[in-house]
This record gives structure tokens, C-alpha cells and sequence, in this order.
């Protein structure tokens, strides 16, 4: 098999990110299929292989310590046709960072707006126990030298309120911009998680900054936020009027349009390859054919991905896509995030390739990135890999809201599964152990 071999932190990715992560409509797009039960108006399997036998790839959410970040390889390995796709964490949130503080550095002359000399910004954190979440925090606060090490990393930690600079998570960054040298602090963050306990949350998002504009006023130079579903919240809700660069992660349409009007950037996590990663390795896996198939080996249509845009870690069973830094200077290239990714696009023969049936969830059928970007791109190249997928959406709260939907695993040839928890993946195998 041609495969990209990287060696990866632990805690390098979620599961999950990017998401990614944040809120949006009320519902998922089911795009005409169902989406509130996996056992209604459903053909049977007409395949007589195990529920544990069967494909499975975990997606967005890796499984793993939401503590320590170690991933779960036991369900990584669940059987030898199970992998996890999503993207490389560690890489996007060093580009994010590095897009901050390349903004900071490149707009000096205009950002420290009460000219205190210092830089203070403030970050919206979406999940303090997801991968992605930390490894954002860690990126930006990397980039800006506000970084403090915590068990032999960067401390992901929220800091509350930290106007003076002497909160113990963080520390004063400099940066050295114009022949002048500027302080960088961290003046607030906190975990943007509701009080229904759905985490990510926007409206959370939205109602901080309001908190933190009365607080701090014009020491606000800059806003940062684990995603965009957050970083459009804080933008729309003040940000924007007051003219301070907002910066997110994912990507989603309305960020990337956004950046026309002041949004400071964003990073495309290539959903479009994570989405179609996520359906090709259960179409290969069905089909019995090479797991490069279609991915780092030209398939019989002719869908190849290069390797500039993806990796695999054999030895994590995980397929990463690598991330693209969104800013104004490129951002209308990115303006339609649902559009499947034309080196893939070509349509499989369902001669060689016959309709399979899948069972596929969203964590959180609330989420912005998840719904409105990620389930659009699967319906589009479900039906190029010839699958029929049930698209589940969850509360984002609880994994029985889901697993309480997979009652008749038997009827689906393979599973796609996106956690609420990066911890709960031994809720699904159960299932499928039965």
C-alpha cells in the first residue's frame, strides 16, 4: 500500500477537529435521508458478515483520553477494517498561530488601538477535554509566547480573566513589530460550553464577548477562537463594529465570506478530502479492494489525492488531511466549502462498486462545521462511491442520544461513527458486538 508515513504526538489530534466543532442550525441537512431513526424505511444488509467484522471508521473525534490525549487503539484496531480519518491537529493550530501573529506583526501600525503597548487578545476554547481544542490553545499561545509548559507541554488551560498578566497558566509574550517591541497577553479565555453542557457553543461565544468588551474596552486588539462557529458569534456580536480582527478555524462559508468585511482569517481543515477519506476507506473495505484504492493509488475512474494534501499513520490506523491557512489573501478560493474536491470527483461504476448501506452520525446535529459543511460534502460523495447512508444527528450531549438510534446494527454493511466523547468509543463496539 502507498502510504505517507508521520510520526505524531499523542495529543496531536481530537477527533476532532476540527473539528471541528461550534453551533449553527438547529438540525443537520438530512438532504432528504433520514436522519431519527436507523431502523426506519431501511432496506436490510443483505450481507451475512458480523456487526464486528464489518467496516468502521471513526471520523472528527479520534478516539482517545479526552485527559491525557493518548489514543484509544484498542478501537483504532476494533477489527482489520476499522480507521480513523481527520485532520493534522498539531499542524493546523501552528498555522493558526503563526496566521495571528503574522497579522499582528504585518498590521502593527493599527492594532494596539489604546497604545499601551500592549497586544492583548482574547480566546473563545470550545472543549477543554478535545484534542483539537487543546492543540488550538496551544498553537496560538505557542505563537504568541504566551505559552506556560505543563507536563511537558504548553498548557491548555483556560485563565478566566487575566487583565494584570499573573494568572498562572499563561504568561506576557513580546513581539517586535515596526522597531518597537509590544507585550502579548492572553487578557481572558474560558471553555465556551453551555448550560445544557453542549460544548463549542456559539451563543456561549457570543454572550463572553459581550462580557469581556464591558470588561476590558479597547484592550481588546484581538479576538481568537478555537472555531469559526465561535469566532462568527464574538465577530458579529462586537468585533465587527469595533473593527478587531477575528480569527477562527474551518473554514465554513460564512467566516471565509466574512473576511471581506474584517475577519481576520481562518484554516481549512480540507473537509472535503476528511469527507471523502471518511466514505472511501468504507468503499474499499466493502469492496474488498487495496485500502489505497482511490486515495494514494489511482482507482479504476481515475480518483487519486496527492500527497500534499493528506497522511497516513500506519501505525495509528489514522488518515490526517493537512490544513490551509484562509486569510484576505486568498479567501475566495475557499468561498464554497461543500464543493467535493475534483481530484475525487469522478463517479464510480456500481457494477464494480454495487450500493452498500451505511450507518453514519454527527455528534451534534447543532454543529456549524459538522452540518453545514462536513454532512453536505458526505451526501455529495456518497453517491459517487455508490453508499446509502443514514445520516444520524445527535444532541452533542449525550452518546445515548445516538447509540439509542443503532438498535439494528445487522441491516448495515458498515459504520461511520462521530463521538460526543473522544473516551466513549467502547459505547459503539458494544453494540456492535452483540
Amino acid at each position: 500500500m502507498k502510504k505517507k508515513i508521520i510520526s505524531m504526538t499523542m495529543a496531536a489530534v481530537l477527533g476532532l477537529s476540527l473539528a471541528g466543532c461550534g453551533s449553527g442550525p438547529d438540525n443537520a441537512s438530512s438532504g432528504g435521508k433520514d436522519t431519527s431513526s436507523s431502523s426506519s424505511n431501511s432496506k436490510g444488509s443483505s450481507s451475512e458478515v458480523a456487526n464486528k467484522d464489518k467496516p468502521l471508521v471513526w471520523f472528527n473525534r479520534q478516539p482517545s483520553n479526552s485527559s491525557t490525549g493518548e489514543l484509544d487503539m484498542t478501537a483504532l484496531s476494533y477489527n482489520d477494517k476499522t480507521y480513523y480519518v481527520g485532520f493534522d491537529a498539531n499542524q493546523g493550530a501552528e498555522l493558526q498561530g503563526t496566521m495571528v501573529s503574522g497579522y499582528i506583526k504585518d498590521n502593527i501600525d493599527k492594532i494596539d488601538r489604546n497604545g499601551d503597548g500592549v497586544i492583548g487578545y482574547v480566546l473563545a476554547i470550545g472543549d477543554i477535554g478535545h484534542n483539537d481544542s487543546i492543540a488550538r490553545t496551544r498553537g496560538v499561545r505557542k505563537a504568541l509566547g504566551t505559552g506556560v509548559e505543563k507536563d511537558g507541554d504548553i498548557n491548555s488551560e483556560p485563565v478566566g480573566t487575566n487583565t494584570d498578566g499573573s494568572a498562572s497558566a499563561v504568561k506576557d509574550g513580546e513581539i517586535e513589530a515596526g522597531g518597537k517591541k509590544y507585550v502579548v497577553r492572553e487578557l481572558a479565555s474560558q471553555e465556551m460550553k453551555n448550560s445544557a453542557g453542549a460544548t463549542w457553543d456559539a451563543a456561549t461565544a457570543g454572550n463572553a464577548i459581550g462580557t469581556w468588551s464591558s470588561s476590558f474596552g479597547d484592550s481588546i486588539d484581538v479576538v481568537v477562537s478555537n472555531n469559526d462557529g465561535m469566532g462568527m458569534s464574538m465577530f458579529n456580536a462586537w468585533s465587527k463594529d469595533n473593527k478587531v480582527p477575528t480569527f477562527g478555524y474551518d473554514a465554513n462559508n460564512d467566516a471565509v465570506a466574512a473576511i471581506a468585511d474584517g475577519y481576520g482569517g481562518t484554516i481549512s481543515q480540507h473537509a472535503d478530502v476528511q469527507a471523502y477519506l471518511t466514505l472511501r476507506v468504507l468503499r474499499n473495505a466493502l469492496d474488498g479492494a487495496e485500502i489505497d484504492s482511490g486515495i494514494g493509488k489511482e482507482d479504476d475512474a481515475g480518483n487519486v489525492l496527492s500527497d500534499d494534501v493528506y497522511v497516513y499513520n500506519e501505525e495509528q490506523r489514522s488518515y490526517y488531511a493537512l490544513n490551509v491557512a484562509v486569510t484576505a489573501e486568498n479567501y475566495q478560493d475557499f468561498t464554497d466549502s461543500t464543493k467535493v474536491f475534483e481530484p475525487v470527483s469522478k463517479q464510480l461504476d456500481s457494477g464494480s462498486h454495487p450500493s452498500k448501506k451505511v450507518w453514519l452520525n454527527i455528534y451534534n446535529a447543532s454543529d456549524n462545521f459538522l452540518s453545514s459543511t462536513y454532512q453536505p460534502l458526505l451526501q455529495n460523495y456518497d453517491d459517487l462511491l455508490n453508499l446509502e447512508v443514514d445520516y444520524i444527528g445527535g444532541d452533542g450531549q449525550t452518546e445515548s442520544n445516538i447509540t439509542n438510534r443503532l438498535g439494528n446494527p445487522g441491516q448495515y454493511d458498515a459504520f461511520a461513527i462521530n463521538m460526543v466523547k473522544t473516551d466513549n468509543a467502547a459505547s459503539y463496539t458494544a453494540l456492535l458486538n452483540q
